[in-house]
């Protein structure tokens, strides 16, 4: 507990000497209409470099046909694990990360509905992991746009979120178990009635993260979603003190089939593997690892999942429910799993100090008894300036049921710092 004392205390100071900054005048008045896009163009051509926290510097062209941005994130973790000794001894964990440390550059070409992102995690480097976004969109109307390259499967809101943008140090342990995530391939996505109504839809791969793998199936995916009270954004905590109510409800299903290795894993390469199938995956803490499907067999799955999100008043709170099915296409052989977690947060002192709580549940296989792995945390947030510059600390009871042990309760205690440039 010393330790984590002392790192919260060294991440508050090294965050105490930083400064925020806010929207252009100019990118004010247009968003409010009060100027036009001309009027716009004009002053980019005249100031063609600026400066926004989470979106960097911005270069526009002369013309204003060409803008790219460079920005950046970092977060700076210490992590304490007090692991249980109910099953014998267990070694504790004490370690500092740099959980992720990513840069990215972005903007538009020719026309500002051609839009393109390249963004990579220096904390991954030298892995097939270290590139995350690399696409191009089109806009053909605000309804119907094109997006092809690497991003993220359409599939959970807080996936969805970027984890710059989360209300804990990092996503719950449903998400991380029956996320698709990044993959390639290609989408059409669009939203109505000023943003009321959102769709996307997509063809991918399936084979996870940088991974070209050749398959005779591939991966498909579709998310709707239905904000009765307007545009909600993917960001977690009520930051913006919002006075009039925001929800949003949304669904989302992807399949696809994956094949057995001799390894008893999914696809050719772990390095590859959809992170629902890996080791922190659903299929992957069961299925891959069991005697339930054959070697080289094709596994159909099927996911799909539910969620809502809320903010008023500096009040928010979301949830998700997730759903799974894998099913061998040599035995017909199956495998039933359930996820879900739900959180809720308060600023105490509005825009800058919150609470926070959170429940996560996951179920690998339902027809096995002793696999639930459940997590509860308790965090507390100081946001300096927004989610660009923040402190953040949690503490997480993991409970772990094991086949023929006694059920583990493992106490993790975080503390993260997060600069976004």
């Amino acid at each position: 507990m010393k330790r984590l004392v002392f790192a919260a205390g060294v991440l508050a100071f090294l965050l105490m000497g930083q400064a925020g900054f806010a929207k252009t005048l100019e990118e004010v008045l247009k968003e409010k209409g009060v100027i036009t896009e001309a009027d716009f163009k004009e002053v980019a051509a005249a100031r063609p470099v600026a400066y926004q926290p989470g979106k960097g510097f911005t270069f526009t062209s002369p013309d204003a046909r060409f803008q790219l941005s460079l920005g950046g994130r970092g977060q700076f973790q210490y992590q304490y694990l007090d692991k249980d000794d109910v099953n014998g001894p267990a070694q504790d964990v004490s370690v500092w990360k740099i959980r992720r440390f990513k840069v990215y550059m972005g903007g538009y070409a020719f026309t500002q509905d051609l839009t393109y992102r390249v963004q990579v995690d220096l904390a991954k480097s030298g892995t097939a992991q270290m590139l995350d976004d690399a696409w191009i969109n089109y806009r053909f109307t605000d309804a119907a746009q094109i997006q092809a390259g690497q991003f993220k499967m359409p599939f959970s809101r807080e996936e969805l979120t970027s984890d710059g943008a989360l209300q804990f140090v990092d996503r719950a342990n449903a998400v991380d178990a029956f996320k698709p995530s990044y993959d390639i391939g290609a989408m059409m996505q669009g939203s109505a009635a000023g943003g009321k109504f959102a769709y996307s839809a997509g063809l991918f791969n399936g084979t996870g993260q940088s991974d070209p793998h050749t398959t005779n199936s591939g991966a498909w995916a579709v998310r709707v979603v239905f904000n009765p009270f307007g545009y909600m954004p993917y960001s977690e905590a009520d930051l913006e003190n919002t006075q009039s109510p925001l929800l949003s409800l949304g669904a989302n299903y992807f399949a696809n089939t994956l094949k057995r290795n001799s390894n008893s894993t999914f696809l050719d390469t772990t390095s590859s593997t959809p992170p629902y199938a890996g080791t922190a995956g659903w299929l992957g803490k069961d299925a891959a690892n069991t005697a339930i499907f054959d070697n080289t067999e094709r596994v159909n799955v099927g996911t799909y999942g539910f969620d809502a999100a809320f903010k008023w008043r500096g009040f928010s709170a979301q949830g998700e429910y997730f759903g799974g099915k894998a099913e061998g296409q040599t035995q017909g052989r199956t495998v039933h799993s359930r996820g879900y977690y739900g959180q809720a947060g308060y600023f105490l002192l509005p825009k800058k100090l919150e609470v926070a709580a959170r429940y996560s549940s996951v179920d690998p296989n339902r027809e096995k008894t002793q696999d639930l792995q459940v997590e509860v945390t308790g965090a507390v947030s100081y946001y300096f300036e927004g989610h660009n510059l923040k402190l953040q600390g949690d503490y997480t009871n993991i409970h772990t049921q094991l086949a023929g042990k006694q059920a583990t309760d493992d106490k993790q205690m975080r503390v993260q710092a997060q600069l976004a440039f």
